[in-house]
């Protein structure tokens, strides 16, 4: 009962600090962040399991992890509020051309990161060009161009 008990701590204190570090970390993964994430998953592993290295604990283990994330999927489905609580909500970072810095500045996300987005996705090159760039919950940029005059 020890593992079901650490487990769902440590699944809960993982989902918080990856909730509070960023979504644009889980969207565009580096190599340094993929290291990162190796070192973290062997020292959970280490807290959750403890002393017992049975397969039973690992069974029950990995059956609590399971059970918890279908709760939290169950929970976002019936609550829109769970959800933004659990996911967050999509961001402008550009409104008709023009950097939201303050939500910039709290993603950590430079013009450079926008204009790059705009120039994968839509081949744009610059800010004026762009009507709204959205970082999504899961991370990515989303751009909207302006519209063209075609007169």
């Amino acid at each position: 009962m020890d593992a079901v008990l650490r487990g769902g701590i440590i699944y809960l204190a993982l989902l918080l600090l990856f909730r509070l570090y960023g979504r644009r970390t889980l969207g565009q993964i580096t190599t340094f962040d993929f290291v990162l994430l190796l070192i973290i998953a062997e020292a959970t592993q280490q807290t959750m399991v403890g002393e017992d290295h049975s397969f039973t604990n690992a069974f029950l283990l990995i059956l609590t992890l399971f059970a918890i994330d279908a709760a939290f999927s169950f929970w976002k489905q019936k609550s829109a509020r769970a959800a933004a609580l659990l996911e967050g909500m999509p961001l402008v970072l550009v409104h008709q051309g023009r950097l939201v810095e303050k939500v910039m500045h709290s993603v950590q996300l430079d013009e450079a990161d926008i204009l790059a987005a705009a120039r994968e996705s839509k081949g744009l090159e610059r800010l004026d060009q762009i009507r709204y760039a959205v970082l999504e919950v899961n991370g990515r940029i989303s751009i909207v161009p302006k519209v063209r005059d075609s007169s």
